[in-house]
C-alpha cells in the first residue's frame, strides 16, 4: 500500500534523527521511492527547519527540532485564520507560506488543518479549527476536479463565518459560487505553454497530465490554444480515458503515450504535468531513443523542482505564494468588515495568471520569463 506523504515525512524524520545523517539516494532506496520524490520531501522538511540539506545528504539539525512557529499576535487579540489544505507538501507549501506571511503582516495568526485528500475530512478539519477559535476559513476542498460534485459544497456555506476558496472554484448556481475565491488560471498557463511551443515552430503539441484538480483546466487551455493557433491535434493521453492504477502505471502509460505520439503521430512538443513527472520521464524517453529537446521539446507544469533537473526544464509557474497571500488578505478584509460593522463590499473572484520560465528543455535560449 502506498505511503501517504505525511507518513513518509515522519519516517524520514525518524530515520534521520536516529542516524544523524543519510545520503538522499540511500534514504530513497530504503523507503522505496524515487530520488525525485525523496529530494522533494527533504526540500519541504528543510524549508520547515526540521532537517538540513548538505551535498546530497540530509542531516539532523543541531539542537532541538526547529519548526517555524506562527508569528506572535500582540496582546493575543488579533484574528485567527483557519486554513484547510490537502497537504503542506509540494504545491501547497508555497500557498501556505504566502498566507502565513500575509496574516503575520496584519497581526493575525494562521492555523492549519490537513485533509490529506480524504473524503469528508475537509468538513471535519474546518469544524475543528472553528471549535478552537478560528474567526474565518481559507478552504481548499478535496474536490477531484477542482470543482464540487452536487452536494459536496453545501457545508461550506453553512459555517457562519467568512470563508475564501483557495485554488478551487464552484459553478454558477452552486452555494459555494457566491464565496470569495482566489485561484490560478491554469487554463491560461497551459495555453501560454502551447503558444510558446508554437512560436518555436512546433505544429503538434501533446498534453500529458497526471490526474489532479489542475488537469481539467490544463486540458481546457491546451485544447483552446491548439484550436486558436490552428495547430494539428495530438492523440489524447490514455490517462484521460482511464485513470492510472498507481504511480508506476502512470509513468509506464505516459511513457508509451509520448513515445507513440513522437514515433507514429508527428508530435514534436509536449506539456507535462507535473515537473516531477517530467524529471522521471525524460531519462526513460531518452532510453527509448526520444531525445529532449531535439525530438520532443518539453515544458513542465508547476515549477516546483523544474530548475533542479539534470536538463533544466522550461516550466509554467503558477503564482502559488501570491495566491495564498491574496486569499489571506481577502479573508482579513471580510473579518474587518464584520468587526467594524462596515458595509459588506462585493464578493470577489480573483484569478491570477501563471508565467513561463524558459530553460533548456524546450530548445529555446534559456533565461527568459514569458507572461503573455
Amino acid at each position: 500500500m502506498r505511503m501517504h506523504v505525511d507518513q513518509r515525512h515522519e519516517l524520514v524524520l525518524k530515520l534521520v534523527r536516529e542516524r544523524g545523517s543519510l545520503r538522499v539516494a540511500d534514504l530513497a532506496a530504503e523507503l522505496g521511492v524515487s530520488a525525485v520524490t525523496l529530494r522533494r520531501d527533504v526540500e519541504t522538511l528543510a524549508a520547515q527547519g526540521r532537517v538540513r540539506r548538505l551535498h546530497g545528504s540530509v542531516v539532523w539539525p543541531d539542537g532541538p527540532q526547529a519548526v517555524e512557529a506562527p508569528a506572535p499576535v500582540v496582546g493575543g487579540q488579533g484574528p485567527v485564520i483557519g486554513m484547510v489544505v490537502p497537504t503542506t507538501d509540494y504545491y501547497f507549501a508555497a500557498v501556505v507560506a504566502g498566507a502565513r506571511e500575509a496574516a503575520a503582516a496584519r497581526g493575525a495568526r494562521l492555523v492549519i488543518g490537513l485533509s490529506q485528500y480524504l473524503p469528508h475530512e475537509d468538513r471535519a478539519q474546518a469544524a475543528r479549527l472553528l471549535s478552537t477559535g478560528a474567526d474565518g476559513l481559507l478552504l481548499t476542498p478535496s474536490w477531484g476536479h477542482g470543482v464540487p460534485q452536487p452536494g459536496e459544497e453545501e457545508w461550506i456555506a453553512q459555517q457562519g463565518v467568512p470563508a475564501v476558496l483557495v485554488e478551487r472554484w464552484a459553478p454558477l448556481g452552486s452555494p459555494a459560487a457566491a464565496l470569495d475565491r482566489v485561484r490560478t488560471d491554469h487554463a491560461h498557463g497551459a495555453a501560454l505553454a502551447v503558444r510558446h511551443l508554437a512560436s518555436l515552430g512546433h505544429r503538434t503539441v501533446a498534453l500529458a497530465a497526471q490526474e489532479s484538480p489542475t488537469a481539467v483546466q490544463l486540458g481546457i487551455g491546451h485544447a483552446a490554444a491548439v484550436e486558436a493557433l490552428g495547430l494539428d491535434p495530438a492523440p489524447r493521453s490514455p490517462l484521460e480515458l482511464e485513470p492510472s492504477r498507481d504511480e508506476s502505471d502512470r509513468f509506464d502509460r505516459t511513457l508509451e503515450y509520448l513515445c507513440d505520439a513522437v514515433g507514429e503521430h508527428g508530435v514534436t512538443a509536449a506539456l507535462v504535468h507535473s515537473d516531477a513527472d517530467a524529471i522521471v520521464l525524460i531519462p526513460r524517453l531518452q532510453a527509448r531513443g526520444v531525445r529532449v529537446p531535439e525530438d520532443l521539446a518539453l515544458i513542465a507544469y508547476d515549477d516546483e523542482v523544474a530548475g533542479l533537473a539534470d536538463l533544466p526544464l522550461t516550466a509554467v509557474a503558477p503564482p502559488k505564494r501570491v495566491v495564498g497571500a491574496l486569499a489571506a488578505d481577502l479573508l482579513l478584509d471580510r473579518l474587518a468588515e464584520h468587526s467594524q460593522g462596515a458595509p459588506a463590499q462585493p464578493r470577489r473572484h480573483v484569478e491570477l495568471l501563471p508565467e513561463l520560465r524558459v530553460r533548456q528543455s524546450c530548445g529555446a535560449p534559456a533565461g527568459r520569463t514569458v507572461s503573455e
